[in-house]
């Protein structure tokens, strides 16, 4: 396969995704970096090309013969050209505070229903797959995601917001590895046995984990536990929480300055987008999207799904 060009900044992505050609071959590169173009039905490399459909055709019988780069990607059945998806990425992955699908459809010329579907669909692409475990020093926080009540219009205001604290926000953990990657999860509540399940599932036992002095985190003997007590300092040397609390700093601009206001049941995938800037922050823009397009394969989100019909969803 020919050598592909990567793109180093917005203008240079637009400029060479605007080539049918430029995509196709930028993004067959990343799908099949072996070089060898394999059915997404049959997983079969008997393929051929072509060029005047600009799709290609395997040489096994079955009845999804010919296949364009779209399928099997988190692109499949969208209408929407292949120059507009990839400016949309490389705006969302590299927009530090995250772009909104009211910007994206003003810059790219979609609807604002469209540019919103498009955005959960690359969110999907970002989410992080098992890994493993973290080790070494370890932070450990947990805190709410909810929207502002002074951006919230009265009657909303009034429904949603019935209590204090984070009676009506969504409980989220984060669990990060000190110079390393930072991991998030939707929780259902902060008590013990959530938050102790999340730690044991991403933390080797006998690494140095620091937490706040919540009950919830009592009882992490097969770990060296530090607590910092808020009510009391906020750094003990080695001991404190402050590059989670930055990462959740980032996410909380994203969600009241960007987005104003995030439903609970999508807000996993706004986590997984901040997370994956975040992971890949040492980065230049074109090698933070140039992993980002490597994981467009594999995931499917209908729009059925993301609305939550699920009856729909299942019989698709």
């Amino acid at each position: 396969m020919d050598a592909i060009t990567e793109p180093k900044t917005l203008q240079e992505a637009i400029v060479y995704f605007a080539n049918e050609d430029n995509y196709l071959l930028y993004l067959a590169a990343k799908r099949w970096p072996d070089g060898k173009v394999k059915c997404p039905t049959c997983g079969s490399d008997g393929v051929i090309f072509l060029a005047n459909q600009k799709r290609w055709k395997c040489r096994v019988k079955h009845s999804q013969q010919q296949f364009s780069i779209k399928v099997g990607t988190v692109m499949e059945d969208s209408p929407i050209g292949l120059d507009k998806w990839l400016a949309a990425m490389w705006q969302i992955v590299n927009c530090k505070s995250g772009i909104s699908s009211y910007e994206v459809h003003r810059a790219i010329g979609i609807t604002q229903k469209s540019a919103w579907f498009m955005d959960h669909r690359i969110r999907l692409a970002l989410g992080i797959g098992p890994t493993n475990k973290f080790s070494g020093q370890v932070e450990a926080d947990e805190t709410y995601i909810g929207g502002k009540a002074g951006n919230m219009h009265k009657d909303v205001k009034a429904r949603k917001i019935t209590g204090t604290g984070g009676k009506d926000k969504t409980a989220v953990m984060g669990i990060l590895e000190r110079g390393g990657k930072v991991r998030t999860k939707v929780v259902g509540n902060t008590k013990k046995k959530t938050l102790q399940a999340e730690i044991r599932q991403h933390l080797l036992s006998g690494s140095a984990i620091f937490t706040d002095s919540l009950k919830s985190y009592e009882g992490l003997n097969e770990f060296q536990h530090e607590v910092e007590d808020h009510a009391v300092e906020y750094v003990r040397g080695e001991v404190h929480t402050n590059c989670l609390e930055n990462f959740w700093s980032l996410v909380r601009r994203g969600i009241n300055g960007t987005y104003v206001s995030v439903e609970p049941f999508h807000l996993f995938r706004y986590l997984d987008e901040q997370a994956f800037r975040f992971n890949n922050r040492k980065m230049t823009d074109g090698e933070r999207f140039s992993i980002a397009v490597s994981g467009i394969v594999g995931k499917r989100l209908t729009y059925a799904t993301l609305i939550g019909n699920t009856e729909e969803a299942s019989s698709s």
